[in-house]
């Protein structure tokens, strides 16, 4: 019985990071408003977004629930790999985050360096990241593209299981 409860106790240890590390969600082509796009109900949970695009224009997006006082944590990455990484900064597409009190933040392109994601063994470029305090209420993110291109926003940092609605 003492051999079953280790057991049991290490299996929990060990695959609890990896299984709710950076959870992802994938944007969807209806996904075209903060309102039609998933709802992030935590958005101090560690979740990452993907948005790919085939053209120029088009427009991905979601929603995020803060409290009052709560980080704001968001990070802008590419695959470090052609073609996104040949992109130039004017081709990548723009991240604008939009408070309830009509705070608004556009990320701007600043950086580009390496980093491993070993869960998935890729390798990124971070391009911006931000942080900010929030006030209590719902964040809008929306992703307009410039050209071709695929690139992952990384928003919270609690690795913890969150949870993800599309009504």
């Amino acid at each position: 019985m003492r051999k079953l409860a280790i057991a049991i106790l290490a299996t929990l240890l060990l695959t609890s990071g990896v299984a709710v590390a950076h959870q992802p969600i994938i944007l969807l082509d209806t996904d075209t408003t903060a309102a039609k796009g998933p709802f992030l109900v935590d958005g101090t949970v560690s979740f990452a977004i993907r948005a790919s695009f085939s053209k120029a224009g088009q427009k991905k997006a979601f929603r995020a629930q803060f409290k009052k006082g709560d980080a704001l944590n968001v990070q802008y990455l590419i695959v470090d790999k052609k073609p996104e990484s040949a992109l130039s900064n004017s081709k990548l597409p723009t991240v604008l985050i939009t408070g309830p009190d009509g705070f608004k933040l556009t990320m701007k392109i600043n950086e580009r360096t390496k980093f491993y994601e070993p869960y998935g063994g890729t390798n990124y470029l971070y391009l911006a990241r931000s942080s900010a305090v929030t006030k209590a209420g719902i964040y809008n993110f929306v992703i307009t593209s410039r050209a071709k291109s695929t690139i992952t926003l990384a928003v919270g940092d609690q690795e913890i299981f969150g949870e993800v609605r599309r009504d």
